[in-house]
């Protein structure tokens, strides 16, 4: 029997450094940590797939952060980050929503791993929410829509920012730059004043901008599966346009 829709795929990157320049990399703690304790209040289930599978690298490990010391002693949680699964492990019809965590890692082998493109892009057409933080938008680099355009085309979204880039020293160091990159792919790229809370949504694409921004990102996505578990109208348009939409067909308006 099918698992039910109440599942979210986790896709976490497997690169530990950053190319050929010996800083150490890997999926920042708090951009699993807090998205996670997120969808388990909520009442979903998560799992886990990085590009090679098995245990992930980590970077930004801070246990006095109450939620990541929180997770990381908690037996399930710390065999998931051992024992990812890879994206031919796993089928797209069991999933609800993507959740691509962040971490410069996520830059060198998220956006070129076509089988990882190909799932998510079917969990898409299939009804799914794709979400994004900070670096984890690399993975909606190149991804496209069964009919070619790229996922991301006229879509207003947000990731780390180039000024970001710039204030931890990283824009020499990472292959591109993922703001530029977005907008080049057609993305409308909205940014707010480095390192604070920025979350976009648009129709089933949710972005956040930083780490600040991983629990909200996630709140964002249940807010927005409860809404068409409900059978509310959901288009590929900005959170206002559907607000305004779902309160007119409830007569609020």
């Amino acid at each position: 029997m099918d698992k039910p829709k109440n599942q979210v795929l986790f896709v976490l990157t497997s690169s530990d450094r950053l190319g050929g320049s010996g800083h150490k990399t890997g999926a920042y703690l708090s951009e699993i940590t807090h998205p996670y304790d997120e969808f388990m209040r909520a009442g979903y289930e998560v799992t886990m797939i990085s590009p090679q599978g098995g245990k992930v690298p980590l970077d930004g490990v801070k246990m006095d952060d109450p939620i990541n010391a929180t997770w990381m002693n908690d037996t399930d949680f710390a065999l998931q980050l051992e024992t990812t699964q890879t994206p031919w492990q796993v089928q797209p019809r069991d999933f609800a929503a993507v959740f691509f965590v962040g971490g410069h890692g996520a830059m060198y082998d998220l956006p070129d791993h076509l089988h990882l493109r190909e799932l998510v892009s079917e969990i898409y057409e299939n009804q799914g929410v794709i979400a994004a933080v900070c670096h984890g938008a690399a993975g909606l680099v190149n991804l496209r829509l069964p009919d070619g355009p790229f996922l991301v085309q006229g879509h207003e979204v947000t990731c780390f920012s180039n000024e970001e880039e710039e204030t931890v020293g990283m824009e020499s160091v990472v292959p591109f730059l993922l703001e530029d990159k977005l907008k080049e792919q057609g993305a409308r790229v909205t940014t707010a004043p480095k390192f604070t809370c920025n979350v976009i949504k648009s129709g089933r694409l949710i972005t956040g901008q930083n780490p600040a921004s991983a629990a909200a990102v996630a709140r964002a996505v249940i807010e927005t599966l409860r809404y068409m578990e409900d059978g509310r109208w959901v288009p590929d348009e900005d959170w206002c346009d559907w607000q305004q939409h779902n309160n007119e067909l409830r007569g609020l308006l």
